[in-house]
């Protein structure tokens, strides 16, 4: 009895693992907006990192946290690093990798705590006309195995797609005024 008692333990304690193999460990999303506003213009603001202060529902999260700067923003290489009490915002940074003038900025975000990762971002823009300009905002993930099997609980591509279309619907508010 005591031989089936753990080989029934050891199935239950291995099955998540197994179940782990068969998860998916990377994820990515992408939400956009239409600004009414000229390519150049959006993108002009987009570019600066520091903006995003004031239109990611991140940075609005805790107002408070503790900001350095690094660089010359809007241009590779500027880092912006925050620090913060609040769990849901933690401590990291974020750096522009790359600037493609008047369509792309690539960033690189570096999570240090409550977790370490580090994972690419972007912003397009694409001119709609000469007063319209979609912009899209995307991010990327990995999960290393066993923890993807996060992701049969927790859908994080609607989770962070909600936190960048506030962000978005942010941004075409403020570059409206």
């Amino acid at each position: 009895m005591l031989k089936k008692l753990a080989i029934v333990l050891a199935a239950f304690i291995a099955l998540p693992f197994i179940v782990a193999l068969f998860v998916k460990t990377d994820y990515s999303v992408e939400r956009s907006v239409v600004i009414d506003k000229s390519l150049p213009q959006v993108f002009n603001y987009v570019r600066l990192l520091k903006n995003q202060d004031n239109f990611s529902k991140w940075a609005q999260m805790d107002p408070g946290m503790d900001k350095t700067y690094r660089g010359i923003d809007g241009t590779p290489g500027f880092v912006s690093a925050w620090s913060s009490e609040n769990p849901d915002v933690g401590v990291g940074e974020q750096e522009i990798i790359a600037i493609e003038e008047g369509k792309r900025i690539d960033y690189e975000l570096r999570f240090i705590s409550p977790f370490e990762s580090v994972s690419p971002a972007y912003m397009t823009t694409e001119a709609l006309g000469s007063s319209q300009t979609k912009v899209a905002w995307g991010f990327s993930g990995h999960m290393d195995y066993p923890m993807n099997l996060l992701f049969l609980f927790m859908d994080f591509e609607t989770i962070i797609g909600n936190d960048l279309q506030i962000g978005l619907d942010n941004l075409k508010v403020v570059v409206e005024k």
